[in-house]
Parts: C-alpha cells; structure tokens; sequence
C-alpha cells in the first residue's frame, strides 16, 4: 500500500543518554514508502554519528518499488553504497573504521521484511506476544547460538557487546533477511541497544500495546533515562491498522447529502 493508502501508525524517538556526550544514532520513517531504519554508529571507532547518517541518508534515496522484490534489491543496493563510502571515508582518514549498524523494517502491501547488521534489534508483537525478528550479530549471541555458554552466563559476558556484522567495516557486508506475511494489529519496535540494556522484552510489549505509537515511543525513552540511559537510545515503533486507511479515505471523502 502506498501514500494513499497508509495503513501504519508510526512513532519515533531518540535521545543522546545521560552518560555518552554525542548521539550516534540515527533514523528514519518514510510510512508512505514502506521504509523504517535505525542506525547505531560504533562506539569506540571513529565518527560513529557520521557512520550512522551516511547510512541513512542512503537510504532516504529509495524510489517507489513496483513490487515487494523490488524493494528489497533498492535497499540492498543502497546499503551496499552506503558501506563504499564509509570505507572510502576511513581510508581518508589513514585506514581508520568509520562502523555502523543498522536494521531496516520494509512494507509491500500485506509482506514485511527485516533486513540488519549488527544488534540493532527488530521485534513484533503479535497477538499479546512478542519475539524478536532479529538475532544479533554479537559475539555473545554466537557462543550462545553454539551453546558454548549459558544465558545467565551471558548477561555478565566480558565481551557482551562485541559486534561481529556492521556496515564500513569490510568491503562486502554481510546483511541478513527475515521475511513474513503482515497480521492486523502486528506492531514492529526498531531499537538501538541503548533500549534493550534497560528493557526488557515483556516491558517493549506492554508499552506497545497500552499506547499509541508515539506515546509508547517516549514513555520508554523517560523510561530509559530514569534507569540511567548509558548509551545512546533510539526506537520506533510501528502498527500495522489496515481498517486504518478505509477510515482515513472516509474522513477524507464524507458522503454528500443531495436535496
């Protein structure tokens, strides 16, 4: 569906923390074209903010797809662009890294998919439960894949937030896909880790589903920076109402009344 018919309630949000000094996030919406991404510049490496703008503002460059297919390829492409110029970039700058992640959320009349690399997270919640569409391209995330350690040894990891996939940092990256058919009432949350170091899975579901879009949006940015926000935060939230569109075009074309 597209602008004439805009079957989603989108809120965002995002705020530099209470610790770190710049914001190296960044994102975008664009409803009317089926496009929502979240990017995370690396910390520890050089210009993360500029790493994260690079990608977005790539992919505000996607036109109108005719197809679901089409979309796809348009944000492959783009991102693939998007990581030629930050190694272009890095190579300027003497070699040096110039990293970031990002998760992408794309529509195409009742299809959905997920495109990331990194740990920037992509859930649903669907039918009073939540999972993560997602998996993390952590180092942590893959000893626990392997079973080489345990969950609760997980959460004291030395190396929890080591990323094994990120854009800039080598020539090809490595991006993965998730793909589904869109429900009523399916709501997306895009986040940055700045969210999930202080929420839990069951919090994201019950703010998504006790407000609205935007609401739900800054209630847990407040609720972030009340837990002591240490990193950067980022999220959107994103509901799919297709009863939403019809209301939209009736309010929009009131029937007459002939005398």
């Amino acid at each position: 569906m597209r602008k004439s018919q805009m079957p989603f309630e989108t809120g965002a949000a995002t705020h530099v923390g209470k610790v770190r000094l710049r914001n190296e996030d960044s994102y975008f919406t664009r409803p009317e074209s089926g496009i929502w991404a979240v990017a995370d510049g690396m910390g520890g490496h050089e210009a993360g903010d500029l790493a994260s703008q690079t990608v977005i503002e790539v992919l505000k460059s996607i036109q109108t797809p005719s197809s679901a297919g089409e979309l796809l390829s348009f944000c492959k492409s783009r991102i693939f662009e998007a990581n030629s110029r930050l190694k272009e970039m890095g190579q300027q700058r003497g070699g040096v890294i110039i990293g970031t992640t990002v998760t992408v959320l794309l529509t195409f009349d009742r299809y959905f998919a997920c495109l990331w690399a990194g740990d920037s997270r992509m859930y649903i919640v669907r039918q009073g439960s939540i999972s993560q569409v997602s998996r993390d391209h952590t180092e942590v995330q893959d000893l626990l894949t392997d079973g080489t350690i345990t969950p609760g040894e997980a959460e004291t990891w030395v190396s929890s937030n080591v990323i094994t996939r990120a854009i800039g940092v080598i020539a090809s990256p490595e991006l993965e896909v998730a793909t589904g058919v869109l429900h009523p009432g399916d709501v997306f949350v895009i986040c940055t880790d700045g969210l999930t170091r202080h929420l839990e899975d069951d919090e994201i579901m019950r703010h998504t589903t006790a407000y609205v879009s935007q609401e739900a949006c800054d209630r847990m940015i407040m609720l972030t920076l009340e837990r002591g926000a240490v990193d950067n935060v980022t999220i959107i939230v994103v509901r799919y109402d297709p009863e939403r569109a019809l209301r939209s075009e009736a309010d929009a074309n009131p029937p007459t009344i002939s005398e």
